[in-house]
């Protein structure tokens, strides 16, 4: 009797995690066919066209990737600045491995290289993962300050490994296909692996045990201890997942730049972040999806693009995409507070 007064609230609290995700998820794609149809309609040609989307979703797809590892940590309440750095990281160990399997020139490199690379560059993110993971689950330390020292931490390594000079001999066979090739029809090869993980996130987060456990922890973490959730390992898990991701980025950037660009990935943890929060993944924790997620990170790029397409001076961008983040939170936070009333 006990089991099932139990399983009633877990049931019904799942049920409204559901409903408010999907209510975001609505209101955030409303939010970009506004923007989009905002910029078509000032300049039609230079924004509705076919070459425009394409690069549009190259341009995206890395950070795409990224930003799903970070809505499973923020579903969990929690935060990492450090994706940037460890998608360097991940990179940098990636591309050194290549050159070192190839005698100090990756360029001839064949697809078993490619491989042993892809694979290095997602354990040494997932390696991150687990450090981050550990410090905040098993010594208690805010994901803030932990994710901010790894965020430091993780570029100064890639730039000891380096010297702080970019790695740019990478295997020909990861640039034209990875980076450059097309799939389908003529579909980039990147904007296909990001699909991929994305519905595989997707999948991961709302419909398996792994996700509802995610869900549960950022709603109440003492309460999902309490019902039989290891917390501690759960956690650690997330921030593995996220570093993974994080590396698999770092594989993709190198593939389609054809170096390590160890300086220009300063924002990307924000940016992911930003997508996050924007697809209605609450910062607040217990609240959010991965198709909204994809929709927020489209909110800032389709900005930038369009602003950059009608000739608005790019200093305006940040600040349109800070209003858009801004409002976007206190929607948020309005809504929860109306909903803690009731």
């Amino acid at each position: 009797m006990s089991t099932v007064t139990e399983q009633a609230p877990k049931q019904e609290q799942r049920s409204l995690a559901k409903r408010l995700a999907g209510a975001n998820t609505l209101w955030i794609g409303l939010v970009l066919l506004a923007v989009i149809v905002v910029f078509g309609a000032i300049n039609p040609t230079g924004v509705l066209n076919l070459f425009n989307f394409q690069q549009l979703l190259i341009e995206t797809a890395v950070l795409l990737v990224l930003s799903v590892g970070m809505t499973f940590v923020i579903v969990t309440s929690g935060i990492d600045l450090s994706v940037g750095s460890v998608l360097v990281f991940s990179g940098v160990t990636s591309a050194l491995t290549m050159n070192a399997m190839c005698g100090g020139d990756s360029t001839n490199g064949g697809w078993g290289v490619v491989i042993v690379g892809g694979i290095v560059a997602i354990v040494s993110g997932c390696a991150w993962g687990v450090l981050n993971g550990l410090l905040i689950a098993k010594a208690k330390i805010p994901p803030l300050i932990v994710t901010l020292g790894s965020f430091g931490a993780a570029l100064g390594a890639a730039e000891l490994l380096t010297g702080g000079s970019d790695v740019r001999s990478v295997p020909d066979t990861l640039r034209d296909s990875l980076g450059f090739g097309t799939l389908l029809g003529g579909v980039p090869t990147m904007v296909i692996f990001a699909a991929l993980v994305t519905a595989i996130g997707a999948w991961l987060l709302s419909t398996t045990r792994f996700g509802r456990y995610t869900y549960a922890i950022g709603s109440n973490e003492v309460a999902a201890q309490r019902t039989g959730i290891s917390v501690t390992r759960h956690l650690v898990l997330v921030y593995v997942l996220a570093g993974g991701l994080s590396g698999l980025a770092g594989f993709m950037s190198l593939a389609h730049f054809t170096t390590t660009t160890l300086t220009s990935h300063s924002t990307d943890n924000l940016n992911a972040i930003a997508g996050v929060v924007l697809g209605g993944t609450s910062v607040f924790g217990g609240v959010g999806s991965v198709i909204g997620t994809v929709i927020g990170v489209f909110i800032p790029a389709v900005l930038s693009k369009g602003l950059t397409i009608i000739q608005v001076n790019q200093f305006w961008q940040p600040i349109a995409v800070a209003i858009v983040l801004v409002a976007a939170v206190w929607f948020d936070q309005t809504r929860r507070k109306a909903r803690n009333q009731r």
